[in-house]
């Protein structure tokens, strides 16, 4: 506990606490529990604002009262489902499961579920990653082999990738309710399998610049869009590698569209279930899709409640929504 208060405390300062595996501390549930109501009491009189975050795989409910932990590295209501949904992947590239692969229906259905363990404010400021340093790189999930470093080599974590997957894993990460957190190097385009493979250099001089601006680009529509940081999420739309959401909090509304099938699908995507009504317009803030993105923006009027668009293979899109002038 003097620990717990010291590194939060002046002349330090640290933001807060990152928990490693918090929920296997102890010898009983009863003595876990005890022990982190303790540390929230030591930490939050020290420094009422540090964060205290936990890995957790599984419920986190039962710490999640307001007497324990704040929040949790999100395995189970982002990393995992948007991995399945995406690439069909393991997140440590251990195993290809094709039912999940471009199921829109699971992937809303999990989200809800795990999602419905949390308090809002915990949903709000978990740690929402695409990869980390115990699992394999998200752009390496992306070629959908099953492998690791001592199986197939190290070259072969950046073949086959999909970059319009991996961007739509992004356009995920900085939409989704949560708090986007990027593994050193994703935004680089670093590859490798799970650990340790996982921890390469970040490639000074060799960078990916144009996925470093694509990151630089989507960070700021989220910034700028109340809803996105703090807005309620709603299914909007979900097939065979399609799903469609709305966030939306106030007067701000977007719609999020993602495509991880290489066809082609024309949509009809009912935004008047967020608000979004005709008089309004959707604007295209974000096109991500396999060779590149365009930020350039494309104005859709909304019809009868619906948004009608067509959206390319491995296409990922966010759009705004504005009130037309009277």
């Amino acid at each position: 506990m003097e620990i717990a208060r010291k590194w939060v405390s002046p002349p330090f300062n640290a933001d807060g606490w990152r928990l490693d595996v918090a929920a296997d501390l102890g010898f009983s549930a009863e003595f876990n529990h005890r022990f982190w109501r303790e540390f929230r009491r030591v930490v939050k009189e020290a420094n009422p604002q540090a964060v205290i975050l936990a890995e957790h795989y599984g419920d986190p409910s039962s710490w999640l009262a307001g007497d324990q932990w704040d929040t949790v590295m999100n395995y189970d209501a982002f990393m995992e489902p948007v991995s399945w949904f995406l690439t069909g992947m393991e997140k440590h590239s251990d195993s290809y499961n094709g039912d999940l692969d471009g199921n829109g229906r699971a992937f809303f259905d999990t989200m809800k579920y795990h999602m419905s363990r949390m308090q809002t404010q915990s949903v709000q400021a978990a740690m929402n990653e695409l990869s980390n340093h115990d699992h394999s790189r998200f752009l390496t999930r992306t070629n959908k082999t099953v492998g690791r470093v001592a199986s197939k080599g190290a070259q072969a974590a950046s073949e086959g990738i999909n970059y319009g997957l991996f961007r739509a894993g992004v356009v995920m990460q900085m939409t989704w309710p949560g708090s986007p957190t990027i593994y050193y190097g994703d935004e680089a385009g670093v590859c490798g399998w799970t650990d340790p493979d996982n921890r390469r250099t970040y490639p000074w001089g060799k960078e990916n610049l144009e996925l470093i601006e694509f990151h630089c680009y989507l960070t700021g529509i989220r910034r700028r869009t109340p809803a996105l940081r703090k807005g309620s999420v709603k299914e909007l739309l979900a097939g065979k590698n399609i799903i469609a959401y709305g966030r939306f909090q106030g007067e701000s509304r977007c719609v999020v569209i993602v495509n991880s099938g290489s066809d082609t699908m024309t949509l009809k995507v009912p935004v008047w279930q967020i608000g979004a009504c005709d008089g309004y317009e959707l604007v295209r803030v974000m096109l991500a899709y396999a060779e590149g993105y365009n930020a350039g923006t494309i104005r859709y009027p909304v019809r009868d409640g619906q948004l009608n668009i067509t959206v390319g293979g491995y296409n990922s899109i966010i759009l705004v929504a504005e009130r037309l002038a009277k």
